[in-house]
């Protein structure tokens, strides 16, 4: 990548984190309430976590691709020349900084998303729209009715929980993984509107999720990690609106629009830009079942699902233009990626 291209990218992803920041501070200033990292877990264990995955895969691909060459000295040799070849200063920087940038903007949305429980939530209107919809009945009710209240919970509490790896590995493998550290920049951009824009819609419409405004309607599942993050969470919130200024007061809870949804089908949208067929095709069921549980257990209203995907193409779109603002150019499609063709970044 050119120089100057490589400083427009990082202007406007760090000019993205500068505004975003400046924003929490403003509002934190405001509500007189201090920024949080609770037990250091959102920027500090989220970026070393980051950086471990990163030279964990970074050199996973090194060693795959020189145990190809043959004997182990000439493996070991090969994989060492590959590093050498992908790892570059300007990668290196690139990497680095966008990491950086990323987390800023995750810490940010984060404490802002917290603060959004002083906002009135408008779960009541969200549910009497949903039984328009669907015609007096409850689609989650409909849902545990379909598949049952135990088995199903088990296996769909697997589905929502494994997101939690979704999100640093499509971010940081994208990173370590793809040829062009350009292309990776759109995961990392999309991934940067989806926060911003996720925390956008929880201001427009706030809202806790059907699982705290009609509790009955899950009072039958079978008690998972689910139920009882739910509980915790629950619990949380009422800590921090009876304290707002307490020092452990913190809130995870905000429905519209879903951001399981929301960021499941940006990865899925950009890995359709990179042209990798198989994996999209297994990400589109995995955004089906996410898709199923939020709404099982809960978390989110339906229309909180429909809005994650208008969220997911809005992010895709403002992080492809962020990177290619006059489309991917010939020199994109035709440079040699050195994967397979499955695996291989075809031009949009």
């Amino acid at each position: 990548m050119a120089g100057r291209e490589a400083l427009r990218l990082t202007t406007w992803v760090w000019a993205l984190a500068v505004v975003f920041a400046s924003v929490a501070l403003l509002r934190s200033e405001h509500l007189g309430i201090p920024l949080r990292d609770p037990g250091g877990a959102m920027f500090r264990g989220r970026l070393t976590t980051a950086v471990v995955i990163l030279v964990l895969l970074a050199l996973a691909d090194a060693l795959v691709r020189g145990v190809r060459t043959g004997p182990l000295r000439r493996s070991l040799l090969e994989a060492g020349r590959h590093l050498r070849r992908r790892w570059t200063p300007q990668r290196l920087l690139l990497v680095g900084s966008g990491l950086l940038a990323y987390h800023v903007i995750y810490i940010s949305y984060r404490n802002l998303k917290s603060w959004d429980a002083l906002n009135t939530p408008l779960d009541q209107n969200l549910l009497d729209a949903e039984r328009w919809l669907f015609l007096g009945h409850s689609p989650a009710v409909l849902l545990h009715d379909l598949l049952g209240d135990q088995q199903a919970a088990v296996v769909l509490s697997v589905v929502y929980r494994s997101f939690t790896y979704l999100v640093p590995l499509s971010v940081v493998g994208t990173l370590a993984l793809l040829p062009r550290v350009r292309d990776a920049y759109v995961m990392l951009c999309s991934a940067l509107w989806v926060w911003i824009l996720g925390l956008g819609s929880y201001y427009l419409v706030p809202s806790l999720g059907p699982f705290a405004s009609a509790p009955e309607e899950f009072a039958g599942l079978r008690p998972t990690a689910i139920t009882a993050t739910q509980t915790k969470y629950l619990a949380e919130r009422a800590h921090f609106l009876a304290d707002p200024h307490a020092a452990d007061a913190f809130v995870s809870i905000s429905a519209f629009a879903s951001l399981h949804v929301g960021f499941t089908c940006t990865v899925l949208l950009v890995t359709r830009y990179y042209g990798w067929r198989r994996t999209s095709m297994a990400l589109t069921v995995y955004l089906a079942a996410v898709m199923v549980a939020t709404v099982y257990f809960g978390w989110h209203f339906v229309v909180d699902d429909v809005a994650g995907v208008v969220l997911a193409l809005t992010a895709f779109t403002l992080g492809r233009l962020m990177v290619y603002p006059l489309g991917r150019g010939r020199d994109a499609a035709a440079e040699p990626s050195g994967v397979d063709e499955d695996d291989a970044v075809a031009p949009a």
